[in-house]
């Protein structure tokens, strides 16, 4: 036999040992298949409320494409949860796993957690600049919705409707017939989003000392002066109902006047429940926009820290792409959200900006009074004047 056949023979034979083996190995629970699966990169996203079923529908969308990094597949996860309480449990480190991404409701709450986090580890977990600088995905901002009966009577008893007007019709003894309305209405209802469970809830407060003090920086001098916080409590005693949370809007759909006569609510919500309240109820629900504005512009926030690999943070990036996309901005429009990527119209017929424009909605709003983050303290000093003074009541 030539030796080249003897060659072949035994590379045959050694070839039928290792199939084998690895048969006898694999039937004995000892290895895995020799072929494995490539990994999958899972981007876990915790997610504000009110952009949540923008995200999430974006998240199917791109999980459906089948995208991979450097031959991995990728799989978004979206977790809701609201600002307050995501930067509670980052605070207290309870956010177990580590998310790959936040978005939360406004930028201030990264920076307020980002702080934290620096003390503790001598390094930013979020970034400002570079190519994981936190983004916004979407912005809305803080509107009055209020039924158009209601706001005819406000207007003609006290012109335009602000804090100052809501703040007299909460506390005028006679109801809504001393206002010129009708004695069936009773008495003013505000509706207002539950400081202790929604950030919008705070966002009102710091809105309406805004205009009580006529500037865009609150203090905690502020916060704390006794003629304020009596003004403040009258006002939020027209708050018939918090345990409405994030879904005040739904409620005023749903519920009517039995929720509330109107309130400052997130205009992507109004927007988008407008229809519903069209068709539920006679009386059209009209969106006022008011001096001081209060954005919110939810932005994708990379985490930083170890507890996720370098391809994680990648393949979030990946989505945070296909997010910023025109297409996926465009959905986010369809939700009432004003896009991030300023390609996106929002002008066009079938805007809900512009279907409801009739309604008091703008797409370009013609003041640029925006109200100033609050800081910690600011934000600590609100919420425990509202659970000593409103929560328990």
């Amino acid at each position: 036999m030539k030796k080249t056949q003897i060659v072949f023979i035994l590379i045959l034979l050694l070839a039928a040992l290792v199939v084998g083996a690895s048969y006898l190995l694999r039937r004995s629970g000892g290895v895995g298949p020799l072929i494995e699966t490539p990994e999958t990169l899972t981007v876990r996203v915790v997610c504000a409320l009110p952009v949540e079923p923008f995200v999430r529908e974006a998240a199917k969308r791109f999980n459906d494409s089948k995208p991979k990094l450097e031959g991995k597949p990728i799989q978004v996860e979206i977790i809701p949860m609201d600002g307050l309480t995501a930067m509670g449990r980052w605070e207290r480190g309870e956010m177990n796993p580590v998310p790959t991404v936040w978005i939360p409701d406004s930028r201030y709450l990264v920076e307020l957690v980002n702080a934290s986090f620096k003390e503790q580890r001598g390094r930013d977990v979020f970034l400002t600049d570079g190519e994981y600088r936190a983004r916004p995905i979407a912005t809305s901002l803080f509107s009055w919705g209020i039924y158009a009966s209601r706001a005819e009577v406000l207007r003609a008893r006290f012109g335009e409707i602000n804090w100052q007007v809501i703040h007299d019709a909460s506390i005028a003894k006679g109801g809504w017939p001393e206002l010129g309305g009708k004695p069936d209405w009773g008495y003013f209802k505000l509706v207002v989003p539950n400081p202790n469970r929604n950030v919008a809830g705070l966002a009102a407060m710091v809105a309406a000392a805004g205009e009580y003090y006529d500037k865009t920086d609150i203090s905690v001098a502020d916060v704390t002066d006794p003629a304020f916080q009596q003004w403040l409590k009258e006002l939020m005693g027209a708050v018939t109902d918090l345990t409405i949370g994030s879904y005040s809007v739904e409620s005023l759909a749903l519920f009517g006047y039995s929720t509330g006569d109107g309130g400052q609510l997130m205009e992507s919500d109004l927007l988008v429940n407008m229809a519903g309240i069209q068709t539920r109820w006679a009386d059209p629900l009209e969106i006022v926009y008011p001096k001081y504005i209060t954005w919110f512009d939810f932005p994708f926030t990379v985490w930083m820290g170890e507890e996720t690999t370098a391809l994680e943070k990648n393949a979030a990036l990946e989505f945070e792409k296909f997010l910023l996309t025109p297409d996926m901005q465009k959905l986010a429009a369809q939700r009432g959200l004003r896009p991030a990527n300023l390609e996106v119209d929002i002008t066009g017929p079938d805007s809900l900006f512009t279907k409801w424009a009739s309604q008091g909605a703008m797409t370009v709003v013609p003041r640029t009074t925006r109200m100033r983050s609050p800081d910690r303290d600011v934000l600590q000093a609100l919420l425990r004047w509202f659970q000593l003074n409103v929560a328990e009541r």
